[in-house]
């Protein structure tokens, strides 16, 4: 199994069904429209397509999670969480360069993901890797209060 070091004696690992209930509560908390057990699952079943990452503590105690989707030579960042005890903590770094490791070695040359304009920490990390605005769509994300988001469209393209 393939395993990376993470900040604050947490790793980061391929996602397994044991992390499943994990992510939805996790998921859940930080999204207006959580997923929900059967999508994790889904992704899960089909990890050439469909790369799915964990950080975790030593009792396999889930931090954050990333998923993503890749199609030919491009990847799509579709959600990446980290638990509120641990943003600021470098655990979303760590996530991204897990993923950033294996993606290097494949036939992907660009990752696209979609991000709220009003979310400064994330925009931070992706700014880090190398990520640029290539588009905005709004009224993407669903709010709480009824309103909708608009998302940056965000582009990073592998050397």
């Amino acid at each position: 199994m393939k395993l990376w070091m993470a900040p604050a004696g947490l790793h980061v690992e391929p996602a397994t069904s044991h992390h499943v209930n994990m992510m939805v509560k996790l998921h859940a908390a930080s999204f207006f429209h959580g997923w929900a057990a059967n999508e994790f699952l889904s992704y899960l079943a089909n990890p050439d397509k469909n790369p799915v990452y964990v950080a975790c503590d030593k009792n396999n105690k889930v931090a954050g999670f990333m998923v993503l989707s890749l199609s030919g030579e491009e990847a799509e960042l579709l959600t990446i969480i980290v638990a509120p005890r641990w943003r600021t903590k470098g655990i979303g770094n760590a996530l991204v360069q897990a993923a950033f490791d294996d993606l290097l070695v494949s036939n992907v040359r660009a990752m696209f993901l979609e991000v709220d304009q009003a979310n400064p920490g994330a925009l931070a990390l992706y700014a880090r890797f190398g990520f640029k605005e290539v588009g905005k769509r709004p009224g993407y994300y669903p709010q709480k209060d009824g309103t909708r988001a608009t998302a940056l469209v965000m582009r990073c393209d592998f050397a």
